[in-house]
């Protein structure tokens, strides 16, 4: 396959992409929220409803499979390495992208913690979905991090075919091609830093 057809399909896939936010955007007026400043707003009637919809806490813990409580500090304990990941992270950029003139991403834009704000959610639910938001986040914003960095010092693609690999992989240059990689890692540079 050509790097031309390569490409074309990377921007069919950024086209399906926007197209998929699009029915996002739809899904928000479906129901009935607005974002303010970050910050979501649902009108009061349906706020309401939320509110009668939520199970109890009781009713939650009463319900829930034993199996399921008794692997919940398992979970919980992955709080202590997701915390010390996004401190090193943070530090790892604010030292080495200046350095190499990498353009900051900005971390908010990854680690989003707002479903807790749900009306029909009780407080055990609220509890796992900041959990899930903020590990999910960090893990995500990690993950450009590291794919910058991939980009800036080593855009070889893999011989072996990678399962979901980052959004950045495609654009590297072919396993094997050493005349690509002399010729075209500056400009891969060039990209990582804009």
């Amino acid at each position: 396959m050509s790097n031309t057809s390569i490409q074309e399909l990377l921007k069919q896939l950024e086209g399906a992409k926007d197209k998929l936010e699009d029915e996002v955007e739809a899904k928000r007026d479906q129901f009935n929220y607005q974002m303010h400043r970050r910050k979501v707003v649902f009108e009061k009637t349906l706020r309401r409803t939320h509110k009668q919809l939520k199970t109890t806490w009781v009713q939650y813990i009463l319900g829930a499979n034993p199996l399921f409580i008794l692997t919940a500090p398992v979970i919980y304990a992955m709080i202590v390495p997701l915390i010390l990941l996004d401190l090193l992270a943070w530090l790892y950029q604010a030292i080495c992208f200046p350095v190499y003139k990498i353009q900051r991403i900005r971390r908010r834009d990854y680690v989003l913690v707002d479903r807790h704000k749900l009306a029909y959610l009780n407080v055990f639910e609220k509890l796992n979905c900041i959990y899930c938001g903020y590990a999910n986040g960090v893990l995500s914003y990690v993950r450009e991090l590291a794919a910058i960095t991939e980009q800036y010092w080593c855009p070889i693609k893999h011989a072996s075919k990678v399962a979901k690999p980052h959004d950045r992989y495609w654009q590297f240059i072919d396993y094997g091609d050493a005349q690509g990689y002399v010729c075209d890692l500056e400009q891969h540079q060039r990209r990582a830093k804009s």
